[in-house]
This record gives C-alpha cells, structure tokens and sequence, in this order.
C-alpha cells in the first residue's frame, strides 16, 4: 500500500532519547538500530506502519543538536531537517526520566517555527509516577502530549490513534498497490567508505543520505523508494562490512548483522569496490553474502576516474584481477564507474532490470526437455563431463526441472550408483543453463534428488 499525496509522519528528538525503539514498535520489525550509544541512527529511514485499518509512512531521524558544528552530527540536523519539511506529522521523542532539557528548549522553538502538527512522545514512562512527571512537556505548548514507553509498547496506541486521525482529517487518499508492479529490491554492499551512499546519492539525484570521508558513517539499512517509467526500485544502502575481529562497538556488530539480513530481502545486489585500493579479501566475502543470500550480482568498480595512467587496456587488465580472487562470480558483470562524477553510473540500472529479468524467468518444460535432450541425456556424446567421480559410477541423470525462482533452482534427477553429483558436472550443467537461457548476472541453484534400486526388478526408493 501507499498514500497519495503527503502522509509522512517523522520521529523527531534529542539524541538517545529511544527514537529508533518506537520506530521499530511502530513498523512491527527491527530495521532501525537501537543502542544505549547515542548517536547511532544517522540517516532517514523509512518504513511503513499499519494501524487501525489505515497505513502511513514513516521516518526515523538521527537526534538532533542544533548548535554542532561537527560533520555527523551537522549532516544529521541536515537529514532531520528534510524529514521535517517532507511530513505531515511529527512525533518529537522526549525522555520522561531526564525530564525537559535545555536541548529540549531549543528543539521546541524549532518545531514551532516549522507549522508543522507535533505530538509530544514522553518516552519511558515505565510507571506512575513518571507518567505524572511527563505533564511538564506541556509547558512547550502542545497540545497533545502522550505518556508512552516504546520499549514496553505502553500508550503507543494512544499515540497511532491520535496520528490516524490527523491524517484522515487531512483527507488523505489510501491506494492500494497491489495492481502495480512488485518493486525491485536493489541493496549496495561492499565494505566501508568504497562509496555506497554516494553512489546512492548519485542514483537517486539527492542528498538522500549522509556522505562524509569518515569510514562507517552508514550503519542503518536505509531503504528509499525510486520510481522510474521502466520500474519502481526499492533501494537499500547498508552499513560498511568489515572483517570479523574488527568491529568493535556494539552498533558496528549490529550494523554487520544488519547488512547482511538487507541482502536477505534483496533482489538484485551492487557489490561496490574500490577502483584505487584493488580487489581485497573482503570485498570477495561480501560477495560470497550476497551469492548466499541469492541475490543477483553486479560488481561495480567506483572511483574509476581516480585511477591513474589509465590505458587501453587497464580496465581488462583490472577486471582479470578481479576475477582471479573472486572466481565464484564469474557469471557477475563488471562495470567501472564514479558515484563522484557519475561516469556510467546511468549505465545500472538497465542492467539491474535485466538481472531481476533473469532470476524470475521460468523456463517452459518443452524448453527444458529440448535442452536435456541435447545437453544431458547423452554426456558422453558431447564435451561434458561425467555425472560421478571418474565416470565408473553407474549414476545417471534422468531428467532435469525448474523448481522455483529467486533465484532459478533446478531439480536434477538420478538413479543407480551412488548420489552425488560431481563438481564438475554441476559447474557444466549451471554454465550451459546460464548459456542457453540467459540468466543474467544471476546465481542458479542445483539440486539432486536420487532413486536408489534396492535390488534388481524392485521399484526405486526415494
């Protein structure tokens, strides 16, 4: 579902005053991270919330501190500031246990100047006496003022009932989605500052998120919804992977996790690497997440243009490196590029369309059977390889289907001998697929299902 016209509602305060707690009671999901750190959500984020029969989005914001002058926390009242002007509500987040502050004074007169519908959140209001604490808050002249505890969910329904009622008084028109297409779900991976969020930036044609040369300064997953006349993309900027043993707060731990579950519920993913360091260790593992995850892959190679004494022949020169320490993605496309200038960034998204293309294609059976016929039916015929270890094993292939998509998973079937398929007739089996049918910059799972003939004459056992 989505809203026409404006039906944003932002969660606006100080920092760690548990913005990103109720942003995550609010969605239903842990997409924000939470920690007692202050400071750990940077960025927007969105998500969308369903209370009472009726949906809205919603922005978590990093907390505000009007007077630094710091490029975090510069870029963070930079972000809330969007947040601000994009809503139509907003929820401020207060502490009710550290009572009215003097940041709260100036977050006050700010959401004052803004016109904008505010509803007081007095957070961790856990009991009763707090709860008649948080009537100070009314002081900052709002009207409505809600005891809530975003932790223990307490008062939070008093709060939604309140937001779904400024909208429908703002005669908000809901639409339903379901007729439209399914967004294409696009997540930038790679390891920290290789230029995620700029490239982001880049593609989308705003200051969506924060960009700064200080490594690790994403560490939510952020989505953001494109619309294009070919697409609807949902895409999702993650957190710097690093090496295991070289995370060392506990939102930089989380913001590993969180990464690689955005991989989980992605389609298509950019594995961004840096044209200048090279081609490390740890750009191939987080590649291997994301062919684990299933995701369809583009390797892009960013800061291209900052690639000195560039000759004909550097970018294949690069790209064979590239290949040589990240051979399981042979199948993965290569395309060097800058988020800084844009040079070719225009260039992906025709291939993400085309990669999403590839893992939804479901082949027709009379295809399939023509290509079993021509390519396994009869392996010693042609330049395959046999089915099991040294080819005196007795396995043979029966016959070959597509199970699902999303990626493309096959289903080959064998009787005789024993199972299990050899690595290299898989690798052959997987390249003639890709080869014959065009699965773009897409994994392709093999699976064996194997029929044993207990003795001669008996029926096969599953």
């Amino acid at each position: 579902m989505r809203t026409a016209g404006t039906n944003l509602v932002a969660i606006v305060g100080r920092p760690n005053v548990g913005k990103s707690t109720l942003f995550n009671r609010l969605i239903g999901e842990r997409r924000a991270i939470v920690g007692d750190e202050p400071g750990i959500t940077r960025d927007r984020i969105y998500g969308e919330v369903e209370w009472a029969g009726s949906k809205f989005s919603l922005i978590d914001t990093g907390g505000i501190v009007p007077d630094d002058d710091a490029v975090i926390p510069a870029n963070i009242f930079k972000q809330a500031g969007v947040a601000i002007d994009e809503a139509q509500v907003l929820i401020w987040v207060v502490d009710a246990r550290a009572g009215v502050t003097q940041l709260d004074e100036e977050l006050a007169a700010l959401l004052r100047a803004s016109g904008k519908q505010v509803l007081v959140a007095a957070n961790k209001t856990d009991s009763a006496r707090l709860e008649s604490e948080s009537t100070e808050f009314y002081r900052f002249g709002f009207e409505n003022v809600f005891p809530i505890s975003a932790e223990q969910g307490i008062g939070v329904g008093e709060l939604l009932d309140e937001v779904v009622e400024i909208l429908k008084s703002s005669g908000v028109e809901v639409v339903d989605e379901r007729e439209e297409s399914r967004e294409l779900r696009l997540a930038i991976v790679g390891r920290p500052n290789v230029g995620k969020s700029s490239l982001l930036n880049r593609i989308l044609g705003e200051d969506r998120v924060i960009v700064s040369p200080v490594a690790g300064t994403t560490r939510d997953a952020i989505d953001t919804v494109l619309q294009t006349p070919e697409r609807n993309f949902r895409l999702i900027d993650t957190a710097g992977i690093r090496r295991k043993g070289k995370t060392g707060e506990m939102a930089e731990k989380l913001s590993v996790i969180m990464a690689r579950k955005s991989l989980e519920r992605a389609d298509v993913a950019i594995v961004l690497v840096d044209a200048v360091e090279g081609v490390t260790a740890l750009d191939a593992n987080i590649a291997g997440y994301a062919v684990d995850a299933g995701c369809s892959i583009i390797i892009a190679v960013n800061k291209w243009d900052a690639v000195q004494d560039k000759e004909t022949n550097t970018a294949a020169e690069f790209e064979r490196g590239l290949r040589d320490k990240m051979k399981f993605l042979e199948w993965a496309p290569v395309i060097t590029m800058s988020a800084l200038t844009g040079q070719r960034v225009e260039k992906i998204l025709p291939l993400i369309i085309r990669a999403d293309a590839a893992r939804n294609r479901r082949i027709p059976t009379s295809q399939l059977n023509d290509f079993f016929e021509r390519a396994i039916a009869q392996p010693r015929g042609g330049s395959a390889p046999a089915p099991a270890k040294g080819g005196f094993s007795r396995l043979h292939v029966q016959y070959l289907t597509q199970a699902g998509v999303r990626p493309p998973t096959f289903v080959v079937f064998t009787s005789g001998g024993k199972p299990g398929l050899h690595f290299s007739y898989e690798r052959y089996l997987l390249n003639r697929l890709r080869e014959e049918f065009d699965f773009f910059a897409t994994p392709l799972r093999i699976v064996e299902k194997h029929k044993k003939y207990s003795r001669k004459g008996a029926k096969p056992q599953r």
